[in-house]
């Protein structure tokens, strides 16, 4: 691979986005673009149910923080966000990470209706991890390592999220009675290692913070994922790559529709600096060790209003 033309010019472009930017856009990916569709045509179709049907697979802490939140219940700096969402974890079973992994443990809750959703959305998870994987080894590669760094005990037996995401038009009612601040999901990073968005063609609402500090637009492109990196790339890349802030406004009059996928380490993980990529920045460990199970769990459960 490594002598491989075209490989290393997407390690290239790869490296380049990763260290400038911490955005980009991956097109080629070899998913079908109706299977893409159909899975935000599912979702739309969900979040125009009445109330009464969504809130049947209601988000509590019983339910492993999965499952449905109404627009306002989830929290980003202390603000509530002007979105509705469905939390989808890889399954926990009972003991298996301890007591770190207990509030996460259980099954993803689906809706009877569309009747497909599960269907296409489990279809859907399986082609976002194998994707994800790919790209993780092209960075890789980018950074400097082996084809497979982040394999074995660091991500070869990835945690993923799911979150199915309706923003509200500007001109809901719900949001005027929730006081809109205008911010469908306030400034965030990502918390593990990758991230895949699919989100409506039509709706430019997602906005990513750059090295001056202005707000820029990430616009759709139709068929392309927008990629970003998070959290725990930033600290095994020891600062090489950063996870960089972003935030949605869905300023138009349509509602829009969003499905990130998160491609995570293992849940018991321990992410510190690579010793190569010390090499490249120093010599000195920027950042401390840290636990992805932990740093995920600490997010969740301080993310929700129940």
């Amino acid at each position: 691979m490594a002598e491989d033309i075209g490989v290393l010019e997407v390690i290239r472009m790869l490296d380049h986005a990763c260290g400038e930017i911490g955005f980009f856009y991956v097109k080629g990916h070899g998913i079908c673009s109706s299977l893409i569709k159909d899975v935000r045509d599912v979702t739309r179709q969900f979040f125009h149910l009445p109330y009464e049907e969504k809130v049947k697979i209601k988000m509590c802490a019983m339910t492993g923080f999965r499952g449905y939140q109404r627009v306002g219940e989830n929290i980003t700096e202390g603000k509530l966000d002007m979105h509705e969402a469905i939390d989808c974890y890889r399954e926990v079973e009972h003991g298996v990470h301890g007591q770190l992994g207990k509030a996460l443990e259980g099954s993803n809750i689906w809706p009877d209706y569309p009747p497909n959703f599960k269907q296409l959305m489990e279809e859907y998870i399986i082609l976002l991890r194998d994707l994800s994987r790919t790209i993780m080894r092209g960075i890789a590669l980018a950074l400097g390592g082996s084809l497979y760094t982040f394999e074995g005990e660091r991500a070869g037996d990835p945690f993923w999220v799911l979150r199915i995401i309706g923003y509200p038009s500007l001109i809901d009612t719900e949001r005027s009675e929730l006081h809109d601040t205008g911010i469908g999901c306030g400034a965030h990073t990502d918390y593990g290692l990758l991230t895949l968005v699919n989100q409506d063609d039509d709706i430019s609402a997602l906005q990513v913070r750059n090295r001056s500090g202005e707000w820029i637009c990430a616009p759709p492109i139709p068929g392309t994922f927008v990629c970003n990196i998070g959290d725990m790339l930033k600290v095994w890349s020891n600062g090489l790559y950063e996870s960089t802030l972003h935030r949605v406004m869905n300023n138009s009059s349509k509602y829009r529709v969003s499905i990130p996928f998160f491609y995570e380490p293992n849940f018991d993980a321990v992410v510190e600096p690579l010793d190569f990529c010390k090499k490249k920045t120093g010599g000195i460990a920027k950042f401390e060790s840290v636990v992805y199970g932990k740093h995920l769990v600490q997010k969740v459960t301080t993310n929700f209003v129940d």
